[in-house]
C-alpha cells in the first residue's frame, strides 16, 4: 500500500471513530440549550478560577466540533458569549470557528479533491476557472448568510482550487457578522427560550441583505473600473448607432443580423469582401474544390463500383473557376444588398477605432454605444529563411491560381493542410506534405489520424513526418525546401508551396493598440465570459477571439456578444462552450465533439470506450465506403457521453446526433432506443450504442433468465 493511501486510511478511521463516538455516547446531549442554561453558573465559576485553561479547552472543543462538522457549533457559540462575554467570546469564536472550518476544508481537499477533479474535470472546468478568478468573492458572499450550512461550504470549497490562505482569511472576515449576532445572543442567554429565537425574520432579512451586498459592491466596482478605462475618452452627448460591428465574416454578419432583428441601429464595416474568410477563402471554396476532387477519386476507383475503366477529361482552370462560381452562388446570402434590406448600414472600408465610442471608416466617424470586434484571422507565415523569395501560397491566396501545380509542397498537417493536400493530389499534383510532428492531424486520436494518413499514402501523397522546414533555396527556376529529419538534411523540390500552419488573429492596424484593448497570451483579444474586453462596451467574437476558429463557433459567440452588448444592462449571458463539434473534411472525414481518448488520458479523466467499425455497416458496404469507425467515450458504468470521434464517409453528418445528445444530456440508451432509417450511415450510431449496451449487460440476471427458459422448456 502506498504511504499516502495508508495515512488516508488511518485518517478516515480516526474521523469515523470520533464521529461515531459523538452519536454512540450521545454527546449531543451536552450541546443543548437547556443544559447550557442549567450549568451556566457552574461554567462561569470555573472560568473565574481558571481563565486561560477554560479558554483553551473551549477553543479546542469548538475547533473539534467544527472540524468534524458536528451539530453543536451554535450552542458552542452561545456558550462563548454567555461565559466569556461579548468581547472575549467574539474573539474566541471567531478564531476557533475559522480554524475548525479550515481543518474541515483541508480534510475534504486531502481526501477527495483529486478524485472529484479527475472524475468530473470536464464539468468542473468553468467552475475551477471561476474559483481561481473570484473564489474569494463567492466564499465571502456565502459566509455572510448563515442560512447556508457552514459545514457544507467548508467541505465543498475543499474540492475547488481556492487557496487555503484565501479560504481562511475570507472565512474569518465573512463569518464576523454572524459570529457577532450569535455571541451577543449568548450574552442574553437567560432570555432565550429556543434557538429559533436567535434568527428572527428581521435578522434573516439582514443577513440576506448582507449576502446581496457583495454582489452589489462587485457591480459598483465593475462600473467604476469601466468608468476608469473610459476616463481618457470623451463620451458623445448622443450616439448614431447602438452597435458598430467591425468585420463582415461569419461573426460580424450574425452579430449584425441579431442586432437588426431586435430593431437596434447597427453599422457593419468590412474592408474587403462581405462574407469574410469563410465565403471567400475558407469553407466555401475549399469544400467546392474537395467536391470536384472527390468526383475524380471515385472515377479512379471505377472497378470498385463495377466498371471496367473510368476517365474524366478536365482542365484545372475550369475546376478553379467552378470554385469561384460556387462563391458567387452563395454571395447573395452575405451581400450588402441583403443586409441593407435587413436594416443594417453597411460600409466598405478600413475601420479605425478612435475611442470606445467612435469608429472611423473612410472619411466618416461613427459614434456608437457599443462595438463588436469581429476581424477574424489570417494565415500564420513562419520566418523560414528564403520563403519570402518564392511566391508561396496560403489559404487566402491559393484560390487565385489557374495553373495546376506539378510538384506541390504543403507545409503543415492540420485541417487546412490535410484538406488541401488530398484535394490537389486527387487533381493530379505530386504532393509532398511536411509535418514537424509525428502524425497528421495531431489534435485527433492516433487511430483517426493513422486512418487518414493511410489513405493519403494510398493516393500517392508523400508524407514527411518529423520533418522540420529549415530554409527555402532558389536557384534559377529550381526551388528546394530543406528539412531537418533527426539531424539529416532532406531536400524537397517543388514548383508550388502552400503554407498551412494555422491562423493568427487580426488584431493590428485598426486602433486597438492605441486605445488600449488588452490582448491574450496568443495575441488574441482578451475577453471575459460575457465576451467583453477590458472596455465594457467593446465586445469580441469569432476567430479574433481565438478560442475556437470555426465558422459555427463564430456565429455562436456572436449571439452572446450582440445580446450582451445591447441588453447587458439588464441581463448578460455567459458564452456556452460546453458542446463544440468540428470536422476535418478529408476523405475519410474526421468529426469530433467533446473529449477524445488522447485528451482524456492527458487530463486523467476516467472513461470507457466503445468502437464500432463502419466496415460492418450495410450502407457503407453498399457505397464502397466501408472504412472508418464510430468511437464513443462514456462515464465508467454509465451511458453518459463524454465525447465522440467519427472517422469515415459523411462523418460530419453522422456526428450531429451525438452533438444533440450531449447538449441535452441524452445517453447511449436513448440513441439505442431511437429508430434509425435503414440503410443509412447514421445507423452506425445505434450500433455503437448497442455495443455499449452489450458490454454492460446484467450477466447475473441473464444467467437466471437462462435457467428460467430452461425450466419453461422442461415443463409438459
Amino acid at each position: 500500500m502506498k504511504k499516502g493511501m495508508g495515512f488516508k486510511s488511518v485518517l478516515v478511521v480516526v474521523i469515523v471513530a470520533l464521529f461515531a463516538s459523538y452519536f454512540y455516547f450521545d454527546l449531543g446531549q451536552y450541546l443543548s440549550l437547556a443544559l447550557l442554561k442549567e450549568q451556566l453558573d457552574a461554567f462561569k465559576t470555573y472560568y473565574s478560577q481558571n481563565r486561560l485553561l477554560t479558554m483553551a479547552v473551549y477553543m479546542g472543543l469548538y475547533i473539534l466540533v467544527t472540524a468534524l462538522s458536528l451539530p453543536g457549533a451554535v450552542i458552542m457559540t452561545l456558550a462563548g458569549g454567555a461565559v466569556f462575554g461579548l468581547f472575549f467570546g467574539f474573539i474566541l469564536v471567531s478564531f476557533a470557528s475559522t480554524i475548525g472550518a479550515t481543518l474541515a476544508f483541508l480534510f475534504s481537499r486531502y481526501m477527495f479533491k483529486d478524485w472529484v477533479q479527475k472524475k468530473f474535470s470536464s464539468k468542473l472546468e468553468a467552475i475551477n476557472a471561476g474559483m481561481k478568478k473570484e473564489g474569494g468573492f463567492y466564499l465571502f458572499t456565502l459566509r455572510l448568510v448563515p442560512v447556508f450550512p457552514f459545514f457544507v461550504i467548508n467541505l465543498v470549497m475543499g474540492l475547488t482550487p481556492i487557496k487555503t490562505v484565501v479560504f481562511y482569511l475570507v472565512s474569518q472576515a465573512g463569518m464576523l457578522p454572524g459570529t457577532l449576532v450569535f455571541v451577543n445572543a449568548g450574552t442574553q442567554l437567560a432570555k432565550l427560550e429556543s434557538l429559533s429565537g436567535i434568527l428572527s425574520p428581521n435578522i434573516i432579512l439582514s443577513f440576506a441583505l448582507l449576502g446581496i451586498f457583495p454582489i452589489i459592491a462587485k457591480r459598483i466596482i465593475d462600473y467604476i473600473r469601466g468608468q476608469k478605462v473610459f476616463a481618457a475618452f470623451k463620451k458623445p452627448d448622443s450616439y448614431e448607432y447602438n452597435l458598430v460591428v467591425i468585420g463582415a465574416g461569419s461573426a460580424g454578419l450574425v452579430a449584425s443580423y441579431i442586432a437588426s432583428a431586435v430593431k437596434a441601429k447597427v453599422a457593419l464595416i468590412e474592408a474587403k469582401k462581405m462574407g469574410g474568410d469563410c465565403l471567400n477563402t475558407g469553407c466555401v471554396p475549399s469544400k467546392a474544390l474537395i467536391a470536384s476532387a472527390k468526383l475524380l477519386s471515385h472515377v479512379k476507383r471505377a472497378k470498385e463500383f463495377g466498371f471496367k475503366t473510368g476517365t474524366i477529361d478536365f482542365d484545372f482552370e475550369d475546376v478553379m473557376e467552378r470554385v469561384q462560381s460556387k462563391i458567387k452562388q452563395v454571395e447573395p446570402h452575405d451581400s450588402i444588398e441583403r443586409y441593407t434590406g435587413l436594416g443594417v448600414d453597411c460600409f466598405t472600408g478600413y475601420a479605425e477605432v478612435l475611442s470606445p465610442f467612435e469608429v472611423r471608416v473612410n472619411d466618416q466617424v461613427l459614434t456608437t454605444k457599443n462595438i463588436i470586434l469581429a476581424t477574424g484571422a489570417k494565415p500564420m507565415v513562419p520566418p523560414i529563411p528564403g520563403l519570402d523569395q518564392v511566391d508561396y501560397l496560403t489559404s487566402d491566396t491559393i484560390w487565385e491560381i489557374r495553373e495546376q501545380p506539378q510538384k506541390m509542397v504543403v507545409l503543415g498537417a492540420g485541417p487546412i493542410g490535410c484538406e488541401m493536400a488530398q484535394a490537389f493530389a486527387r487533381l493530379g499534383s505530386h504532393v509532398t506534405q511536411v509535418q514537424r510532428g509525428p502524425r497528421v492531424m495531431e489534435r485527433e486520436d492516433p487511430d483517426a489520424s493513422d486512418l487518414v494518413a493511410g489513405r493519403f499514402m494510398q493516393e500517392g501523397i508523400r508524407l514527411l513526418l518529423n520533418h522540420t522546414a529549415v530554409r527555402v533555396e532558389k536557384n534559377g527556376e529550381e526551388k528546394i525546401l530543406v528539412c531537418d529529419h533527426n539531424g539529416e538534411k532532406i531536400r524537397v523540390e517543388f514548383d508550388t508551396i502552400l503554407v498551412a500552419l494555422g491562423r493568427v488573429p487580426n488584431v493590428t492596424g485598426f486602433g486597438l493598440e492605441e486605445i488600449g484593448v488588452e490582448l491574450g497570451e496568443r495575441n488574441n483579444i482578451q475577453t471575459n465570459e460575457f465576451l467583453q474586453t477590458n472596455f465594457p462596451n467593446i465586445y469580441c467574437s469569432g476567430d479574433v477571439h481565438g478560442r475556437y476558429q470555426f465558422t459555427h463557433t463564430a456565429a455562436h459567440e456572436s449571439w452572446f456578444a450582440s445580446v450582451n452588448a445591447l441588453f447587458g444592462g439588464f441581463k448578460k449571458f455567459k458564452a456556452d462552450y460546453s458542446v463544440i463539434p468540428w470536422t476535418t473534411f478529408t476523405d475519410p472525414e474526421v468529426a469530433r465533439v467533446g473529449l477524445n481518448e488522447t485528451e482524456a488520458e492527458q487530463t486523467g479523466i476516467e472513461y470507457e470506450v466503445v468502437k464500432y467499425g463502419i466496415d460492418e455497416l450495410d450502407r457503407a458496404i453498399a457505397d464502397s465506403e466501408d472504412l472508418g469507425f464510430v468511437k464513443v467515450l462514456t462515464v465508467p458504468g454509465k451511458d453518459k457521453i463524454l465525447g465522440v470521434t467519427i472517422a469515415g464517409s459523411h462523418a460530419a453528418d453522422i456526428l450531429a446526433e451525438f452533438v444533440l445528445a450531449m447538449k441535452h444530456g441524452l445517453g447511449l440508451n436513448k440513441i439505442l432506443g431511437t429508430i434509425h432509417t435503414y440503410p443509412t450511415m447514421s445507423e452506425a450510431n445505434k450500433y455503437a450504442a448497442g455495443m455499449w449496451k452489450k458490454a454492460h449487460a446484467p450477466e447475473r440476471l441473464l444467467a437466471w433468465v437462462k435457467k428460467y427458459h430452461a425450466w419453461v422448456r422442461g415443463r409438459s
